[in-house]
C-alpha cells in the first residue's frame, strides 16, 4: 500500500514535494516521490504524540470547561467530581460505578485520533482504565496519596498487583507522596526498565511546598488528611526540581509534565538529567496558571514535548490547539527567531516520542517506523507549512492512518 500527498512533513527529514510514503505489514518501507494508491490533498505529517494526558477523565469536560482562580480551586473541582460528589482522598478506596473509566478512555482515545494523534503518554489513575486502544504510545500507572506508612501497609503491593498491565510508572507529583514512596518509585522503575512521568513545578505552590512544608498546597493536603514527611519537617529545603532529583527520578528515562516555575537552575538540572518536558499550556490556563517560559525552554535547549492533559483541565484533546498556545507564548516572551514553528512541530512529534524512548518507533516518517500519519486540510504550497500547521491545524485534521490503517479502516 502506497500513500501520497503535495507535501510530506517527515520530521526526520527536509519536506517532500509530491511525496509519497509506501507502507508494508504497518511499516514504513520507503518515503519518496510519486502518486500513491490512497492519494490525499494537504499537508502529510508524521503522526502526533501527546505527551501527557489522561484519558480515563475523557467524560469529566465539564470541570475542564472553564477557567478557576487557582490550582487548588481546580482540584478541589476535580476531586469532587472524582468520588462522585462525595468527600475522600486520594487513597480512598474506589467507589464502583462513579464513573466509567474504561469507556472514558476509548472515548478519549479515539477523540485523539480524530485530530491527528496517533500515540499518547496516558496516566492512568484507575485499573478498569488499563484498556486496549488503537492508539500507541506508553500507559504510565499512576501512584498517588501514599504516606511511607501507607506504601508499607498495601499500597506498594496494590500498585504491584497493576503494574504487570502497565507500561510505566507515574508518580503524581511532590506533593501528592511521601518522599520515601517517590524513592521506592524510582527504585522500582530502574529494576524493571520501565520509565517514569510525573507532574513537575506546575505551580509557584510546589515551591513553596517542597521548600518550607507549607503554602495553599500544604493546607490542600493536610485537609486530605495526608502524613508526609516534607510536612512533619517544615520542608526539605530543596526547590520542586532538586527535589524530585535527590529522589532518584530525573533522568533520561523520565519526562515531566508542565514545567510551568521553572526556573533557569531547574532548567539547567533538567538538561542536565536529559529530562524532557510536556508542555501543556490550555490546561494551566484553565487552572488559572501562566504558562510555561517556551522561549527560555527553546533558547537554552531542554528537550520538550507537548501535551493536552486531560478534559478535566483542557477544552480537547487537539494538540495543535497547544502547539498553537506555545507559539503564542514564545513570540509573547520574545522569541522570533525563524525556526520557531519547525521545532514546535517537531515537539508535537518525535519530542514526544523521545520522552517516552520511542523515537525508533514513531514520531518520524522513517523506514521501519509504525506508518502513523495525519493529513491536515492546509494549504501545501504555503511558504512556511511548519508555521501552518502550528497556527492553524487545530480542527484541520483530515486524514488519520495508524500502522497503515486509515481511520474509517478502523472505526
Amino acid at each position: 500500500m502506497s500513500f501520497s500527498a503535495p507535501l510530506v512533513l517527515p520530521i526526520s527529514g527536509p519536506p517532500v514535494r509530491d511525496g509519497r510514503i509506501v507502507v508494508r505489514e504497518g511499516r514504513i518501507e520507503e518515503v519518496g516521490t510519486g502518486r500513491g494508491e490512497v492519494h490525499y490533498e494537504g499537508i502529510l505529517v508524521a503522526g502526533l504524540v501527546n505527551a501527557h494526558t489522561h484519558l480515563q477523565y475523557t467524560a469529566m469536560a465539564e470541570i475542564g470547561s472553564r477557567v478557576y482562580a487557582s490550582f487548588e480551586d481546580w482540584a478541589r473541582a476535580f476531586d469532587l467530581a472524582y468520588f462522585g460528589g462525595q468527600d475522600g482522598s486520594w487513597n480512598s478506596a474506589h467507589r464502583e460505578g462513579v464513573w466509567d473509566w474504561a469507556a472514558g478512555a476509548m472515548d478519549g482515545a479515539w477523540q485523539c485520533l480524530r485530530t491527528g494523534t496517533t500515540a499518547a503518554a496516558d496516566i492512568v489513575t484507575d485499573p478498569e482504565a488499563l484498556v486496549d486502544t488503537p492508539l500507541g504510545g506508553l500507559r504510565y500507572l499512576e501512584a498517588i496519596g501514599d504516606s511511607d506508612a501507607s506504601w508499607r501497609d498495601g499500597g506498594r503491593g496494590r500498585f504491584l498487583d497493576l503494574l504487570a498491565k502497565a507500561d510505566g510508572i507515574s508518580p503524581h507529583a511532590p506533593y501528592s507522596l511521601d518522599t520515601g514512596v517517590l524513592a521506592d518509585l524510582a527504585r522500582l522503575a530502574a529494576e524493571r526498565g520501565m520509565r517514569t512521568h510525573i507532574h513537575l513545578s506546575e505551580s509557584v505552590h510546589e515551591r513553596e511546598f517542597t521548600v518550607h512544608g507549607s503554602g495553599p498546597l500544604e493546607q490542600y493536603v493536610t485537609k486530605l488528611g495526608l502524613d508526609f514527611a516534607i510536612l512533619r519537617e517544615h520542608g526539605s529545603g530543596l526547590p520542586p526540581t532538586a527535589y524530585i532529583d535527590s529522589t532518584g527520578l530525573l533522568g533520561p528515562g523520565c519526562h515531566i509534565a508542565h514545567g510551568v516555575d521553572l526556573t533557569a537552575e531547574d532548567r539547567a538540572l533538567l538538561r542536565e538529567r536529559r529530562t524532557a518536558v510536556a508542555l501543556c499550556p490550555r490546561s494551566n490556563h484553565v487552572l488559572g496558571l501562566p504558562g510555561p517560559d517556551v522561549a527560555a525552554l527553546l533558547r537554552e535547549g531542554n528537550p520538550i514535548a507537548v501535551g493536552t492533559d486531560s478534559l478535566s483541565s483542557s477544552p480537547s484533546l487537539d494538540l495543535l490547539a497547544d502547539v498553537a498556545a506555545l507559539r503564542e507564548l514564545a513570540v509573547r516572551q520574545g522569541y522570533h527567531e525563524p525556526d520557531l514553528d519547525q521545532r514546535l512541530i517537531e515537539a508535537a512529534t518525535l519530542g514526544g516520542a523521545r520522552a517516552m524512548g520511542l523515537e525508533h518507533e514513531i514520531g518520524s516518517l522513517t523506514p521501519g517506523h509504525r506508518a502513523d500519519f495525519a493529513v491536515f486540510d492546509l494549504d501545501p504550497f504555503s511558504e512556511n507549512p511548519y508555521r501552518s500547521l502550528a497556527e492553524r491545524g487545530a480542527g484541520r485534521c483530515a486524514a488519520t492512518v495508524v500502522g497503515g490503517s486509515p481511520l474509517t479502516e478502523m472505526t
